[in-house]
């Protein structure tokens, strides 16, 4: 769309049926915001009264979908788009600039007290990046710049993912593990061409981009007349083609299903395109779908890529399309841009082209008869520095008031990962299933093709009951599970385990850790796409809800790597940022910070967090006994809970070290020792303390199912002492005091307080005979946390901040204690609804609601909201 020099594009359309974007230039659009489909809200963030659980409504009311489409110009609705989910126009400019949390992003003061972490990091991220010439795990130096571009991730669980840009851009890349390239390539797009009586009337790459390669192309789509709408693992794009009568709704769908451990694991994407003809005149339609062999960076230099079309015939049903293959070491890979062939459908290719050319061949290859010359054989392999593409042609008649489905596929075979360290061989969990030879890809299309109706009706079925719930929200809908997305672009792996790998001596203990992990594999995602640590425990604290409850298999496999961890020693020595002690990497019998950076060798080397030596931590081995106990209680899997009981007591073994008084309550050590890494705690706190006489209380009720009768009358005995210890230093009357100092931010409110009575709730127990936190004091706490973390900070419209203080002034004594952290107030809301406080559901409303724009502002991470779907689930009706 749009009037271009005829000369320069070679449309060969007249200028009188070209339509031109009436408004401004879309290109002029940079957004510098964060975001991604995890920002998700049908309804703009509204007032705290305006966010209670109201009767369904119309999503697509412009009062309903706020500012993210109000420039859209177009009529069609798209070919069965949902009703609830994320949805933005084309044309959407975000207004607010956004930049990286930086260095003058903190107090003066607070970086006085940094000064020496600063420089030893600075010494470090030196050696790190030109001595060893590796990426630093978290990079405050070249920080991602923040774009609010991205969209739903293709490809399920561990296989890579490759997401996709609610304008249409594919945009960010993880085909190595764990590791991320940001970058737009041009050259892969979907393109239209429409034909009546045998003449092209239109042809138009399905993009907003005015790129300076593949200028042929009619590029500059116009915005105005298509949106985006995202409910995870599916998105539709909708484009009303003005002056055409033609509506296009591409629908992308990926293998993302719960309790499947098959199917999930597939590195696949589909894209059915369901095209409507809404005129009296019949039309020839064709989609092609160019892809670049490689993102046209460094990885592609070497040459040596080659591209081949394949046909493939089972069952009845033929696929046909291009392998892009990609030999470039250590991690090789094919790609296949594939389609299905119907009785109504022709599929036609170009094996090869420049994607850095001016790319008329493909242009006018289509452009004649809406198909491309389909030539046989393989590419010759492209020299150094040489880049190469092809693309894949569906065309269908199109009746008039017709409508035609066409259907694409996208998958990748990388059966054969190393990770940074390039030390071990690991085969990809889809490789149980299509092989581990590297030539899948074609059986991969084929299967994604011929069962994607399939994978539509279980995510139906899976989705339904929640969407068709008129006693909730819209934008919890939403949230619900475009949030999701990060359990596959987590820098997701799922590897098999191989027999030999185990460690006999540290398992022989753990009767099912062998065929746990035979089964069902290795599970490990990241904190956050720029905090590159798997598994990292503190925060899959929060984030564990989704794995349990969707695929609690991958969580108990988790458990046990952790408990294999845990077990193991590594005695080098290290200098730690903070505080510039040397100690060492790993100690036996304590939880782990994080199972290691895609970057080295994880698994095998762990901790690479280094800001504290976590050993010391008060928080780390707690969340795991009261992980445990919560997989069991959701799973009911005694063989699990007998394999972790050992390794539970172990942990608490070595936690009891930090009691150091004997008064049943474990005290901080006057640093940032628990997952809040900037903000010092000293003595008992409310947050450890809390956690700790939770994990006391899980204890005793795993020494009863396991019968350790002596062990249960220890933990009970710690247990009241505890209890009396922790009301009478920490009760103040309307909260729990953040700790125990002499310092004036000992009294302030800190939001994440009742963390140990959210999982005591989450796992059946903490009131009656089971209760460890007085009810009364628990529900007052809530209700001074609400008034003062939530309705007195920033109007009520951010959630919770971390800390407070009493008078209503937010605590800046640390970096971190004004923030907002989305999996804390996640958890704070799932803690209201269990104790049902007086008007509760409209409090976690708002509470969750006001959080959405931290969510739009914030980073890629494992924050879910599934700890309030547990709840809700729990709540009676």
């Amino acid at each position: 769309m749009g009037t271009h020099d005829p000369g320069n594009m070679g449309t060969g359309v007249p200028a009188s049926e070209q339509i031109s974007c009436a408004k401004e230039d879309p290109q002029v659009y940079c957004p510098e915001e964060t975001g991604s489909t995890k920002d998700v809200q049908v309804t703009d963030c509204k007032s705290p009264e305006d966010s209670r659980p109201q009767k369904e409504t119309d999503c697509c009311n412009p009062e309903d979908s706020g500012q993210l489409m109000a420039s859209y110009e177009g009529k069609a609705m798209g070919y069965q788009v949902p009703p609830f989910g994320w949805r933005i126009c084309l044309a959407h400019e975000f207004t607010e600039k956004r930049k990286p949390f930086q260095a003058n992003n903190v107090s003066l003061s607070n970086m006085i007290k940094h000064i020496g972490m600063g420089l030893r990091y600075l010494q470090w991220w030196y050696r790190k990046t030109q001595v060893e010439k590796k990426t630093p795990f978290i990079d405050m130096i070249n920080s991602v710049p923040l774009r609010q571009i991205y969209g739903c991730p293709l490809g399920g669980i561990g296989g890579g993912t490759i997401t996709r840009g609610w304008r249409g851009q594919f945009c960010r890349w993880q085909l190595n593990p764990g590791m991320y390239q940001h970058r737009t390539v041009i050259a892969d797009q979907f393109t239209v061409c429409l034909r009546r009586e045998g003449q092209t009337v239109y042809q138009q790459v399905l993009s907003l981009e005015r790129p300076s390669v593949l200028r042929t192309w009619n590029w500059g789509l116009c915005g105005y007349f298509a949106f985006y709408h995202a409910l995870y693992p599916r998105a539709w794009t909708v484009y009303q083609l003005p002056g055409q009568n033609v509506t296009l709704t591409c629908r992308q769908i990926t293998p993302i299903l719960p309790h499947d451990y098959q199917d999930s694991s597939l590195p696949v994407g589909v894209f059915v395109w369901d095209v409507e003809n809404e005129g009296d005149e019949a039309l020839d339609v064709s989609i092609m779908f160019s892809m670049r062999n490689g993102l046209g960076g460094g990885d592609d230099a070497p040459g040596g890529l080659w591209n081949e079309p394949f046909c493939l015939e089972r069952s009845g049903e033929t696929v046909r399309g291009l392998l892009l293959h990609h030999p470039t070491l250590p991690n090789p890979y094919t790609m296949a841009v594939a389609a299905r062939v119907t009785a109504d459908t022709t599929v036609t290719h170009i094996t090869a082209f420049d994607p850095d050319s001016t790319g008329q061949q493909v242009w006018q290859d289509l452009l004649q008869d809406g198909q491309l010359d389909s030539p046989t054989g393989q590419s010759t392999p492209t020299q150094k520095g040489v880049g190469i593409a092809g693309a894949v042609c569906v065309s269908s008649k199109l009746r008039p008031r017709g409508q035609c489905r066409l259907e694409f596929s996208l998958a990748w075979d990388m059966p054969r990962i190393m990770f940074g360290a390039k030390g071990q061989v690991h085969y990809r969990r889809y490789t149980r299933f299509f092989g581990q030879d590297g030539d899948a890809a074609p059986a991969l299309s084929h299967y994604a093709l011929c069962r994607y109706a399939e994978w539509e009706e279980r995510i139906s079925a899976w989705q339904s009951p929640v969407l068709d719930d008129r006693s909730l929200p819209a934008w919890y809908k939403s949230a619900l599970f475009n949030e999701l997305y990060f359990l596959a672009d987590g820098g997701t792996v799922w590897l098999e385990v191989l027999e030999d790998s185990l460690p006999e001596e540290l398992g022989r203990n753990m009767c099912h850790l062998r065929p746990t992990l035979r089964d069902y594999g290795r599970f490990g995602y990241l904190e956050g796409q720029e905090y590159r640590m798997y598994n990292t425990y503190d925060v899959h604290f929060y984030a564990s809800f989704a794995l349990i409850m969707l695929w609690p298999k991958l969580e108990l496999s988790l458990q046990y790597d952790m408990a294999l961890a845990t077990l193991r020693e590594d005695l080098t020595r290290r200098r730690y940022l903070m505080s510039g002690v040397m100690a060492p990497v790993k100690r036996r019998n304590v939880i782990p910070h994080d199972i290691g950076d895609p970057d080295d060798e994880p698994w095998l080397r762990v901790n690479a967090y280094l800001i504290h030596d976590t050993a010391d931590w008060k928080d780390l081995n707690l969340k795991f006994v009261l992980q445990v106990y919560r997989d069991y209680y959701l799973t009911g899997d005694q063989n699990f809970l007998k394999d972790m009981w050992p390794v539970c007591l172990a942990v608490m073994e070595s936690e009891m070290k930090f009691d150091k008084d004997h008064d049943g309550l474990i005290e901080n050590g006057g640093y940032a020792d628990q997952t809040y890494d900037g903000w010092v705690t000293t003595g008992p706190s409310a947050y450890c303390g809390g956690l700790w006489l939770a994990a006391v209380a899980v204890m005793v009720q795993m020494a009863a199912l396991c019968g350790a009768q002596d062990i249960q009358d220890k933990f009970s005995s710690i247990l009241s002492r505890g209890q009396e210890a922790y009301e009478r230093l920490l009760w103040n009357g309307r909260y729990y005091n953040y700790d125990s100092s002499s310092r004036p931010q000992s009294r302030s409110v800190m939001s994440d307080q009742c963390a140990g009575q959210w999982f005591l709730k989450a796992c059946g127990l903490g009131e009656g005979d089971t209760e460890v936190f007085p009810t009364q004091h628990v529900v007052r706490a809530l209700q001074t946390i609400f008034e003062l973390n939530v309705q007195a900070f920033a109007g009520g419209a951010m959630g919770a901040v971390n800390g407070m203080q009493p008078h209503g002034v937010p605590d800046k004594s640390s970096v971190q204690s004004d923030e907002v952290w989305v999996g804390v107030v996640y958890g704070l809301a799932a803690t209201m609804i269990q104790e049902l406080l007086p008007s509760g559901f409209c409090l976690w409303v708002i509470v969750i609601s006001s959080t959405c724009w931290e969510l739009l502002e914030g980073k890629d991470s494992t924050a879910s909201i599934y700890p309030v779907e547990m709840a809700l689930q729990r709540v009676p009706s």
